[in-house]
């Protein structure tokens, strides 16, 4: 039970007064004489003051984030308010060299009013394919999508995706889906990946439309020495990652109206652009597909970590220093 300050006291000044020894008085009032003895310590050596209830934990938190750098993240957000907190999170670790949280930007960007409800409804992350990809050009999914362009139709994308990084390889808008389109989409890749002059040749991972199950493109993988695997009829959860871009791409790129091909075409490789080099995939512990698949996730793992260890270790000093 908590008493006020004036209840303290007041029962401390009983067990002055009283004639009956301080053991029997505190018994028929219910306080223990451990309770009590620390009580009459501080009224002795604060007076009334001293009676007064503090908080049982700390005045300030010892990891609290600097005020300095709560500034530095809110000024990123405002400059950047295509970021959600999590890619905030991770882009202030790497270009600012400081440790934050995604939860602590989550609470500060929704402190300031600059949390926003999406304008879409986010896909579940399909499940991963039987046999887990270790490195990059293992494994590569490729699918058509559509997109349409006022007054010309529709048109259809094709692209190849590694597996392992969710790196884009290659993409070709194409006016059919036809096996020569993925075929020409594949060569892209190829090329891009410096996999045309030899070496180990990926698996490609498909579905099962048309243009993958035709027996002219059967002939050319086999000549290119490269593997097909299709997904089981009615599952398309196993090309999940390559459904996730198209997703991902279209809630951007479609957000306006194409009225020529050659828009839509640059529009897709802007946007190509900012995903492969720039975007914070989750799914590959918050890194850029670039730096997976060109291999330099390992090293920022570690320079994040470092990161994290030099602030929190900062902060802990600073705490000290405040509350020494």
């Amino acid at each position: 039970m908590r008493y006020p300050a004036s209840e303290k006291l007041e029962i401390i000044r009983l067990v002055e007064g009283a004639r009956l020894p301080a053991k029997r008085v505190l018994a028929k009032l219910g306080v223990s004489r451990p309770t009590f003895y620390r009580w009459y310590d501080l009224y002795r050596r604060f007076g009334e003051a001293g009676l007064m209830d503090r908080r049982s934990g700390p005045a300030r938190v010892w990891n609290r984030i600097p005020d300095d750098v709560r500034g530095a993240v809110l000024d990123m957000a405002l400059d950047r308010p295509e970021l959600s907190p999590r890619e905030l999170a991770f882009t202030f670790v790497d270009e600012k060299a400081q440790f934050v949280s995604e939860s602590s930007v989550y609470r500060l960007l929704k402190a300031q009013g600059l949390i926003a409800s999406p304008a879409y409804i986010v896909m579940k992350a399909a499940d991963e394919f039987k046999d887990r990809t270790t490195a990059p050009n293992q494994l590569w999914q490729t699918d058509f999508t559509y997109l349409k362009v006022i007054g010309w139709g529709w048109f259809y994308l094709s692209t190849i995706l590694d597996d392992y990084s969710r790196f884009i390889i290659a993409w070709k808008l194409c006016t059919t889906m036809k096996a020569t389109d993925v075929t020409a989409t594949i060569k892209l890749a190829l090329t891009a990946s410096g996999l045309d002059g030899g070496g180990k040749r990926p698996r490609l991972l498909s579905d099962n439309g048309s243009s993958y199950v035709a027996g002219d493109l059967a002939a050319w993988l086999h000549d290119a020495g490269m593997t097909h695997t299709r997904g089981a009829p009615n599952h398309p959860m196993t090309q999940g990652k390559i459904e996730r871009w198209h997703q991902t791409m279209k809630n951007r790129v479609l957000l306006e109206n194409y009225f020529l091909p050659g828009d839509l075409e640059r529009q897709i490789g802007a946007f190509v652009d900012h995903y492969n080099h720039r975007r914070y995939h989750e799914s590959i512990g918050n890194l850029i597909p670039a730096d997976v698949y060109l291999g330099r996730g390992a090293a920022i793992l570690e320079r994040r970590e470092a990161i994290k260890r030099k602030s929190i270790e900062h902060r802990r000093l600073l705490h000290q220093q405040t509350t020494a």
